[in-house]
């Protein structure tokens, strides 16, 4: 192989001539937009949809400062400057592979405790957009009541230090009362993260928090800022040595390379106080409602993932399209689609429910996409409670069959046991992950320990359809095994 060409601004004319590298000059952009949280999936969908905007000549005041309020969020912060901010996206598809370098990120705020540097950029008027990529699970929403968790330590932190405040939200709401205070206005905030309504969810974790330390501010940011919601689509997998090995094969030097799949989508809602890039000039769909788009990919992909994750870990399935390919947790994936959670979505325009589990079918089984069981199945407690019992308790509700949901969530409680059945260890793999184990361990021998989460599982436990077939499939599979028990539901 040719010496690797580092990533750089001054290498761009360097890079192979089928790698697409920005028509626009960089040096002319200026920024409009903080991005909390630069991990694979904001490089890989948000960032590309406003590089597009750029290359069209369009929107050049609205590029990105990343940011972050974790310690390895300065890690990544290091590596991206080292090459200009600059991005290798790699699009993996089955017809072949393409890559495109993406400029549209612009600097990245110094990482420090207190985020006294995050503070200052966002009070700086040319930001009018304020984002964020932290996770379904890093809002600190009450899993039970849905309402904003005040007492979590790093709340409790950020109230006795208002203007030195550990999370992103308090962060926001100091840069907020700096904005209001000089006269300089709000800016939008942006979330765009897996969570059904993620605008309005923003809207009560910075407002509630601001309600916690000066009300009168918490009025002014609840009365002038605007909270979009948002849908966003892009399977886009974590970097490992492989994904280096991939991007150094296209003859470049990468430290911090994206690979994903061949599909994206992006419906926001059209609620910008401050302005907004022209995203729909690039395919972005702008909306009145976005809920119907929302609800169908949460509920047919976020949840779909969770139907198959537990049981590939439990069988040693290294990814997801091999999850797909693999005969009982495949066919398992379709039929609980098909009979239990399609029937309780809405078609979007253009696409009916049985159409989108399709193409999601078509997507996780995409063998080009390394996409790890592993990271799919992170964070259980929030991706269950957020995107599969929703599901479930429509179909309790409507008196539909829940058999396979009631499955979904003993594979669930059968992986936070932490082995899987070839007696490799699981590990940790959930913020609580000490409790899950507990529960799942007590679980083995008497089902319903598992149910008694009540901060997971609330009043479920007290519906028979539900915690009768949850304790027989739990049962059968620690007496038969995954795939023994997930035989019996398909021939049921």
């Amino acid at each position: 192989m040719d010496e690797l060409i580092t990533l750089s601004n001054a290498n761009l004319g360097r890079l192979p001539r089928d790698v697409r590298v920005p028509k626009y000059d960089r040096n002319v952009l200026t920024p409009g937009i903080v991005h909390i949280g630069l991990g694979n999936f904001h490089r890989g969908h948000q960032a590309w949809y406003l590089h597009r905007l750029f290359d069209e000549g369009l929107s050049q005041d609205w590029a990105i400062v990343g940011a972050g309020v974790r310690v390895n969020d300065e890690v990544q912060r290091k590596k991206l400057a080292a090459q200009d901010f600059l991005t290798t996206l790699i699009e993996l598809d089955p017809a072949g592979t393409s890559a495109e370098v993406i400029g549209s990120m612009i600097d990245y705020v110094p990482v420090e405790d207190g985020n006294g540097p995050l503070i200052e950029k966002m009070a700086d008027p040319s930001i009018r957009i304020v984002a964020l990529t932290v996770t379904e699970g890093g809002y600190y929403i009450d899993p039970v009541g849905g309402g904003f968790d005040d007492e979590h330590p790093d709340i409790r932190h950020d109230v006795a230090n208002p203007e030195a405040p550990r999370t992103a939200f308090g962060a926001m709401v100091s840069a907020l009362k700096i904005r209001r205070d000089a006269g300089t206005g709000p800016f939008s905030g942006q979330s765009c993260d897996n969570l059904q309504g993620n605008g309005d969810i923003l809207r009560q974790t910075v407002v509630s928090l601001a309600r916690l330390t000066d009300p009168d501010l918490a009025d002014w940011i609840d009365k002038n800022c605007s909270f979009p919601n948002s849908m966003v689509d892009c399977i886009v997998p974590a970097t490992g040595p492989n994904e280096l090995k991939l991007v150094e094969s296209l003859g470049i030097r990468d430290q911090a390379p994206v690979t994903h799949e061949n599909y994206r989508q992006w419906v926001i809602e059209d609620d910008f106080c401050a302005g907004r890039p022209d995203w729909e000039r690039v395919g972005a769909i702008i909306t009145d409602d976005v809920h119907v788009y929302e609800a169908m990919k949460i509920r047919i992909l976020n949840a779909g993932h969770q139907v198959i994750a537990n049981a590939g870990e439990i069988l040693s399935v290294k990814t997801i399209s091999d999850c797909m390919a693999h005969p009982q947790i495949g066919a398992m994936f379709k039929k609980v689609q098909m009979e239990e959670i399609a029937p309780h979505v809405d078609p979007v325009p253009g696409m009916t429910p049985s159409e989108y589990v399709e193409l999601i079918e078509r997507r996780f089984s995409n063998p080009s996409i390394v996409d790890t069981t592993r990271r799919v199945a992170f964070d259980g407690s929030s991706r269950h409670t957020g995107f599969v019992l929703p599901v479930l308790r429509d179909g309790i509700r409507r008196g539909s069959s829940v058999e396979g949901l009631a499955l979904v969530e003993a594979l669930w409680a059968r992986m936070c046991e932490g082995t899987r059945e070839d007696g490799s260890i699981i590990e940790p793999n959930d913020p609580f992950w000490p409790a899950l184990t507990e529960a799942a361990g007590a679980a083995k021998d008497r089902p319903h320990a598992w149910l008694e989460q009540r901060q997971i599982y609330g009043d479920l436990i007290n519906v028979l359809a539900f915690t009768e077939a949850f304790d027989r499939w739990l049962s059968m599979i620690w007496a038969d095994g995954t795939c023994a028990t997930i035989d019996e539901f398909l021939e049921g």
